[in-house]
């Protein structure tokens, strides 16, 4: 079955960031709607910036296998961040869920940290291992 992995790798990497690529649009093309709803939630609105390179640049730099390994173990903690920030009132279903779903993709970046991003990448291309 190794000989499956790269493709395997590369079918994760392509699946794994689509929520965190439109999300960071979301954020960009909604600012301060988004920057209102991070203050009302305890979260300083200078760290949307952060967030949106994160998520949308950090999701493009997995999609395409740039910097994976440092952007991976990133986004699994700033995952898990955003699930205990927004997602702790688990009185609400919806939020229990969101969290369970957080601690989830948290434990998929965990794994590309670990594997690193397949023959099918721009690392691999410039033979770096971040």
């Amino acid at each position: 079955m190794k000989k499956f992995d790269d493709v395997g790798i590369l079918v994760a990497r392509i699946l794994m960031p689509i929520l965190f690529i439109v999300a960071g649009w979301g954020k960009i093309t909604a600012y301060s709607g988004t920057q209102q709803y991070m203050e009302s939630m305890g979260v300083p609105g200078f760290f949307l910036p952060l967030t949106i390179l994160l998520e949308f640049g950090g999701g493009l730099g997995i999609l395409f296998g740039l910097l994976t390994r440092t952007t991976a173990i990133i986004t699994a903690l700033f995952t898990l961040l955003t699930a205990f920030l927004f997602h702790d009132n688990f009185a609400d279903a919806t939020n229990q869920i969101m969290f369970m779903k957080n601690l989830t993709i948290a434990g998929g970046y965990l794994l590309l940290f670990l594997m690193g991003p397949g023959r099918f990448s721009i690392d691999r291309a410039l033979n770096k291992n971040w």
